[in-house]
């Protein structure tokens, strides 16, 4: 095969790509939820995947944060056509891309069908470029963050040992699988001190609703975590042997065994974002 045709099959197989969407949401804030998705991206990048991580945690920032960077642009500007999708995506030192967050989200659902199309472009273009989109989401379920979550292929669901959040989470859940019983929805415990507690919460979400979720794994509770982010680096490669760091290896490695054998058959991110905005 001469250089040409090398080249063209490969440009071939790039178009016929799409990547696989994933919603990170949590059902309360503070729980460690945009720290997660940021370490989870870069690991999953080490595999070799193109990764693009979209902050939609609305004028938050945290992704920037997290990572010690100034960013000029963010999802705001692209929703006001102010540039396109791509001039938005940063270049991380961590092999994995991301867009910055901005308050423009919150008026997403109330833009013309114009505006829409050139946003729906522009990510359709993005999906065939990358492996895998995740999706930073807000705290709770506002009604613009349901679109993209019941949209999403899949769906991970970040909770702590506290009460508090495991109502909320236990409430996401629902609201989710109350919508979309086919959704694939994945949960991490974070901050854990008892592994136990992730099994109760799915013996709870078995008996009670309709709809399943399978747990992926717990994030000890780890000093070294809160040192990363006074020093705005990623915990897993500031500390890559500490027990936060190895237990996000073992939780990517539980996903990519497990997310062959699941997904939705049912449309695309798109085709699906655009019945849930109606247009």
């Amino acid at each position: 095969m001469s250089y040409d045709q090398a080249e063209k099959l490969r440009n071939q197989l790039s178009s016929d790509r799409i990547a696989k969407t994933i919603a990170v949401c949590s059902g309360k804030g503070g729980v460690g939820k945009s720290n997660f998705t940021l370490n989870f991206s870069i690991k999953l990048a080490q595999e070799n995947q193109r990764v693009l991580l979209f902050d939609l945690d609305v004028g938050m920032g945290n992704i920037d944060l997290l990572l010690g960077m100034q960013t000029d642009n963010s999802i705001a500007d692209v929703l006001n056509n102010r540039i396109s999708m791509h001039e938005a995506i940063v270049k991380s030192s961590y092999g994995m891309d991301y867009i910055p967050g901005g308050s423009g989200l919150l008026e997403f659902v109330e833009l013309d069908k114009h505006k829409k199309a050139i946003f729906y472009q522009g990510l359709e273009k993005l999906l065939r470029e990358y492996d895998y989109v995740l999706f930073d989401m807000g705290a709770g379920m506002t009604e613009t963050a349901l679109f993209f979550i019941l949209a999403a292929d899949e769906c991970f669901v970040i909770t702590t040992p506290e009460p508090t959040s495991i109502t909320d989470a236990y409430g996401m859940v629902k609201h989710i699988l109350t919508n979309q019983t086919d959704m694939p929805i994945y949960t991490i415990l974070n901050r854990s001190r008892n592994n136990a507690i992730l099994d109760n919460f799915h013996a709870v979400i078995d008996s009670f609703l309709d709809g399943e979720a399978q747990g992926l794994g717990s994030i000890p509770e780890d000093g070294n975590v809160m040192k990363a982010v006074m020093h705005q680096k990623p915990y897993t490669m500031l500390y890559p042997k500490t027990k936060a760091s190895k237990a996000i290896d073992f939780i990517l490695k539980t996903y990519v065994n497990r997310a062959d054998r699941t997904g939705r058959k049912s449309g695309s991110f798109i085709e699906r974002i655009k019945h849930f905005m109606k247009g």
